[in-house]
């Protein structure tokens, strides 16, 4: 990236910032906030610690957007709605929900006026029915692109909007509270690795998932939970940690670069792709799991669990999965269904008329996050949250193309919100000087180290990754559980108290940064699901099998003096879910 001169040259020096609203994270969640800020007349500092709009969730994306656009098909924002409700078990955040799914109709059009792209078919864009859904909603550019032709829309939008700084390589270690109130963090510039100290009158953290937390998963290394971490440290409570969602058929094998590894899943369903184990055999039926002829239509935590359980019993694939075949489907077939994708396969070497792929369960997206109210705003004063830091929305499960409506939806709403309260904010903020004797602990422990702890803080990474992905997976149990926690109590008793590493361009010290905040969240995901004695959506405890309506409730958890602590809050639901007879008109004019 090229250097932004307001940031420090000088090794070990601390160089500070003044913003309105600050924004961290800057995939699709976060380049939403900073353009609807930047437009409510706040001065935004856009901070990734990648590069600006190429890191996160956003950019990976690909396949469909779900909106209730009615472009080809009658729709209302309030059907969406009720299949979000549906999908999510009964654990939707409703309020939370509805904004999802009614504003997500102006977010998209947004994207549209600014020219993301959205494929269209005589005037209309082109929408269609994915899996969940009660009618063709899902928008998109191409089956491959969806999600980089979204960043890229929101990344020359923000290069457009005056008022938006943006700053990469910049990971923020730690927010600073004065009087109750967020009033800034501490960062570190990855590149010179100095620390820099920002002064903001709000902050919104827009940092994504934490599906890092697990060796098999489809994100960016910068989905490590590190937002949750920020939030507890700051006084925030999260809500739902345990609702982890895994997807069956995450790609495994062979090797495949640009693709997403959940492609696999629309396929599979629309085309009835088999499964089989090593032996050649279709396995899900002995898990109980009937399907229709000549099509899959097992579900993803059954196929999940069939998978696991046939990897158990020695009869997985070569790499640790399943194999996935379309070998049985004509060839013309393939390439109407997957158009462009088998050149692309082609030249990566696989040609699926012969060929079978290894898949396997993949963590994908997490439901849980911050607790938020309907403006985005934490209960701690300064603190908003945006996109998929949210927890809540999506309840147990998350619907089909749920994500980047959410995430630009949320956006937009945390970023007039945080500029709302940036403006008012002005009286409480410290000064320049209050703000660093605040953060004089943190930046004495971001000094250079004298030495290292001795540990790979790598290696201590792959061994809390490798511990979720076995014991707080897609399948749980107390004893499971209660054995991951203990792991992670030994982990945290390896790194030690001071940080290793330090100077420019130091991977030991953002493996131990990240590590830091990776252990609090896995905690904090560990606790909810040894507490959530039941199973529902993506949480499933194979001593609970059964959904539990005792258990139709939120669990949130805060960080205390004495460590993290779970409670319980019920449900937040909408009076009624119909739509008002203005907004019945509505839609008759949309469809007309």
């Amino acid at each position: 990236m090229t250097h932004d001169p307001s940031l420090p040259t000088k090794a070990h020096t601390v160089h500070s910032l003044d913003t309105d609203v600050l924004v961290i994270g800057a995939g699709g969640a976060g380049m939403s906030a900073a353009i609807a800020a930047a437009q409510s007349g706040s001065r935004v500092l856009l901070a990734d610690r990648s590069l600006i709009g190429r890191g996160g969730a956003t950019i990976m994306a690909q396949m469909t957007v779900a909106v209730a656009l009615g472009e080809q098909t009658e729709d209302h924002w309030s059907h969406h709605l009720r299949d979000t409700l549906q999908a999510g078990r009964g654990l939707c955040n409703e309020p939370l929900a509805r904004i999802l799914c009614e504003e997500g109709v102006e977010a998209i059009r947004l994207l549209d006026s600014w020219g993301a792209g959205w494929a269209r078919a005589d005037g209309h864009m082109t929408q269609v029915q994915a899996p969940g859904h009660d009618r063709p909603r899902c928008v998109y550019v191409d089956y491959l692109n969806t999600g980089p032709a979204v960043a890229k829309t929101l990344r020359t939008q923000v290069a457009h909007t005056q008022g938006v700084q943006r700053v990469g390589d910049l990971a923020i270690v730690d927010l600073l509270l004065h009087e109750g109130r967020v009033a800034g963090a501490v960062a570190l510039h990855l590149t010179t690795g100095d620390a820099v100290l920002i002064r903001a009158g709000a902050t919104i953290i827009a940092t994504g998932g934490l599906t890092r937390l697990f060796r098999r998963n489809s994100a960016s290394l910068n989905m490590g939970g590190d937002g949750f971490a920020l939030a507890l440290r700051a006084g925030a409570q999260l809500l739902d940690m345990e609702f982890v969602q895994f997807f069956p058929i995450g790609h495994l094998a062979p090797r495949l670069v640009g693709f997403d590894p959940i492609m696999w899943d629309p396929f599979r369903y629309k085309l009835g792709g088999k499964l089989l184990n090593r032996d050649g055999e279709e396995f899900v039926e002995r898990y109980g799991n009937a399907n229709e002829e000549g099509r899959y239509t097992t579900t993803r935590d059954a196929a999940t669990y069939a998978i696991i359980k046939e990897v158990e019993a020695g009869r997985g694939s070569p790499a640790g999965g399943a194999y996935l075949s379309f070998r049985h489907v004509p060839e013309a077939t393939l390439r109407t269904a997957f158009g462009p994708i088998i050149k692309k396969l082609a030249a990566a070497g696989i040609d699926l008329t012969q060929q079978m792929i290894e898949v396997a369960p993949i963590a994908h997206y997490h439901m849980g996050g911050i607790r938020v109210d309907t403006e985005m705003a934490t209960d701690v004063p300064g603190l908003f949250a945006a996109g998929e830091a949210v927890g809540g929305a999506n309840g147990a499960n998350r619907l089909s193309g749920n994500a980047i409506t959410e995430a630009v939806a949320f956006g937009l709403r945390a970023g007039r919100s945080a500029a709302l309260a940036a403006s008012e904010a002005v009286p409480e903020q410290p000064s320049p000087e209050e703000l660093h004797a605040l953060a004089k602990p943190l930046l004495a422990w971001l000094e250079p180290a004298a030495e290292n702890t001795g540990h790979s803080q790598a290696a201590l990474i792959e061994e809390l990754q490798a511990v979720m992905q076995r014991d707080v997976g897609p399948f749980r149990t107390d004893a499971g559980i209660r054995r991951a926690l203990e792991a992670i109590v030994s982990l945290k008793a390896r790194t030690g108290g001071a940080l290793p590493g330090g100077g420019a361009q130091d991977p030991v010290r953002l493996d131990a940064l990240d590590l830091r905040n990776m252990l609090l969240v896995a905690e904090a995901v560990a606790l909810s699901a040894l507490a959530r004695k039941e199973s529902r959506g993506a949480h499933q405890r194979e001593d609970y099998p059964g959904q539990d309506e005792t258990w139709t409730l939120n669990q949130t958890i805060a960080l205390r003096e004495s460590g993290l602590a779970l409670s319980t809050q019920p449900v937040s639901r909408l009076e009624t879910l119909l739509p008002t007879s203005k907004a019945t008109e509505r839609t008759q004019e949309i469809s007309a």
